[in-house]
């Protein structure tokens, strides 16, 4: 748990938009020096000249969180001009949907080198520098918070290989958790698992790489665009709200961070199904017009 945060540093990935930024413009209230992290430069620069202009010390890096030798360079970029960060905020992610076997293998790597390996990273790369900085003075406190989603504890259809990299990430922050217990009391970790946030997530298109450019959408694809499009922008809880949330939870020392706790009935249900080894619950079980939408949808030639 971090209980003052004045003057202490925060690296945080995916700030140029979403919950990275709202966490910045936090940080920057509270006194903390900031290192934002984006792969959009235009973005990165707007967050950068925002939290100068607020009075924080800005370190700025556009970077490619799934980069292995650009994610090394940051962390000896943020040691060399802050040292240890006390807190780090694994939140870079992108979306992609579709049915599971549709996916090409361009996408499974681009999504999960952003949503997995960028965390990896962040957790590989920051957390030996957050213990010896604890192992050097006993007052010293970090915190470690990595964004996964409700689809990293559900396994809603045709979004397979997001749902695949999020409970990736709640099985390593889980993991990260409980082998940070294990070695010090200094150090806390998080999960953040957001439900459906206008955060731009939904427009990850946007940043995906030359390289790793996607095939023509297939008709699965399309619709799950779409469905994503119509509940992030119904969504009534901001980024905003959920960056307090974050701050709530680093103080706390809590681990699961929720942005719509009512979502968690969906989670006890699927629980439910494993400890009873019945099949997976219809999802739209509660809203049988969506799914029937959807069945048709996907069965029309």
């Amino acid at each position: 748990m971090i209980d003052n945060f004045a003057g202490k540093t925060a690296v945080l990935t995916g700030a140029g938009s979403g919950f990275g930024l709202e966490c910045a413009r936090i940080g920057a209230r509270l006194g903390m020096n900031l290192v934002l992290v984006d792969v959009q430069q235009d973005a990165l620069d707007a967050a950068a000249a925002e939290m100068q202009a607020a009075g924080a010390q800005v370190l700025a890096r556009k970077v490619d969180v799934s980069s292995t030798p650009q994610m090394e360079q940051l962390a000896v970029d943020v040691a060399q001009r802050f040292g240890a960060p006390h807190l780090v905020f694994n939140n870079a992610g992108v979306g992609a949907g579709g049915l599971v076997w549709e996916n090409s293998v361009k996408d499974w790597e681009w999504v999960l080198g952003v949503n997995l390996m960028g965390v990896v990273h962040g957790v590989r790369l920051f957390t030996p520098m957050m213990l010896e900085a604890a192992r050097k003075d006993p007052q010293w406190r970090g915190h470690i918070v990595n964004t996964a989603s409700m689809a990293g504890l559900l396994a809603p259809p045709n979004m397979g290989i997001y749902n695949v990299s999020k409970h990736a990430v709640v099985s390593l922050s889980e993991t990260l958790y409980q082998d940070l217990s294990l070695v010090t009391d200094q150090v806390g970790a998080s999960v953040l698992c957001p439900y459906f946030v206008a955060t731009g997530i939904n427009e990850s298109q946007r940043n995906r790489p030359d390289g790793l450019a996607g095939d023509q959408p297939t008709q699965s694809q399309l619709i799950g665009q779409a469905m994503i499009n119509k509940a992030v922008s119904a969504g009534k809880v901001t980024a905003a709200e959920v960056a307090q949330k974050v701050f709530d939870a680093v103080a706390a020392n809590q681990f699961y961070i929720y942005s719509h706790p009512k979502a968690i009935g969906a989670v006890q249900t699927r629980m439910e199904d494993i400890l009873q080894a019945r099949n997976p619950t219809d999802p739209f079980a509660d809203k049988p017009a969506l799914g029937a939408q959807l069945r048709a949808a996907l069965r029309a030639d």
